[in-house]
């Protein structure tokens, strides 16, 4: 991955959209900013976007609303801006598709870290999945991951929509199938960080993903619960 990619950055106070232009301009990466999620929407259709910073707290059409109609119908990855402290928002955008957050004000090192690993998870999942031994193609329920495309099709051969984060814990557990995984590895392996007693950015993924693959996401069949240590993959 290079660090010419180009940013949204979305916030309502002019202050942390300065500093935050500022700062990733001087580190390679191409800025664009808005205020609101109108001024977001108009980038999106006239620039090139491969990464969205998006502040959850702003007046008016609040982030939360902004990333579930963003997610209808776009799948740029979306970094989350939080007020520290703000768990329920960090669940809710995670549950609504959001890549990664960080919480206000932000460590700007993190937050470059924290960007260049997503941009990395969007751009190369395809041929990270090929230098392993899983299968060109593994079935997940009625639906069938194609590693090779880096895409989910259903029954029908039709592509599902998915976030690159979504893609690699799907590939993750292609990989690793009938062995369980605990939460560490399934953070340091898909998520590149390490994962904490309070973080349920895994969980709250695995739960949307089985919403989009298992016939009763209530009782799954195909990614299923290690009660007190973490989830396996076994379609047998």
């Amino acid at each position: 991955m290079t660090s010419t990619a180009t940013l949204l950055v979305c916030d309502d106070e002019p202050d942390v959209r300065e500093m935050l232009q500022e700062y990733l301009s001087k580190r390679g990466f191409e800025i664009v900013a808005a205020a609101n999620s109108d001024e977001l929407r108009s980038a999106i259709e006239t620039h090139q976007i491969d990464l969205i910073l998006l502040d959850i707290n702003m007046p008016g059409e609040d982030g939360l609303t902004t990333l579930r109609g963003l997610r209808s119908d776009n799948q740029v990855p979306v970094v989350m801006l939080t007020a520290a402290g703000e768990v329920i928002d960090k669940i809710v955008g995670l549950e609504m598709g959001a890549d990664d957050y960080l919480a206000k004000p932000v460590d700007l090192r993190e937050l470059e870290a924290r960007i260049k690993a997503v941009l990395r998870r969007q751009s190369e999942p395809a041929s990270e999945v090929m230098m392993t031994d899983a299968p060109e193609r593994a079935p997940f329920g009625t639906f069938t991951l194609d590693l090779t495309a880096a895409k989910l099709r259903d029954a029908e051969g039709q592509e599902v929509a998915l976030t690159a984060m979504e893609f690699n814990l799907l590939a993750l557990f292609a990989r690793n199938r009938g062995r369980v995984l605990n939460r560490d590895q399934i953070l340091e392996q898909a998520h590149d960080r390490s994962w904490d007693p309070f973080d349920r950015s895994i969980d709250i993924r695995i739960s949307r993903l089985r919403r989009k693959i298992e016939a009763n996401p209530q009782k799954p069949q195909i990614i299923k619960t290690v009660r007190g240590i973490g989830y396996i993959y076994d379609p047998d």
